[in-house]
């Protein structure tokens, strides 16, 4: 798989997570390099656009995503 479009940008890793450098790499295969399809962060951007991506979303709170997504 190729890595995620809005890594670059992800302002989760580059802010949230520069203190877990080991967690962030963890999430970073995970969603960023592999899945970003099932990235919560993803899935709200695209629907509604970056700045509506709440800062604390952590990549697996899918369910947290479809709540915002729902309420717009």
């Amino acid at each position: 798989m190729s890595d995620c479009e809005l890594l670059e940008k992800c302002i989760f890793f580059n802010d949230k997570m520069a203190n877990m450098p080991a967690t962030a790499q963890v999430i970073k295969i995970k969603y960023c390099t592999g899945d970003s399809l099932g990235c919560a962060r993803y899935v709200v951007c695209k629907a509604l656009g970056r700045e509506k991506v709440p800062a604390d979303l952590f990549p697996n709170q899918l369910e947290k995503a479809n709540e915002v997504i729902a309420k717009g």
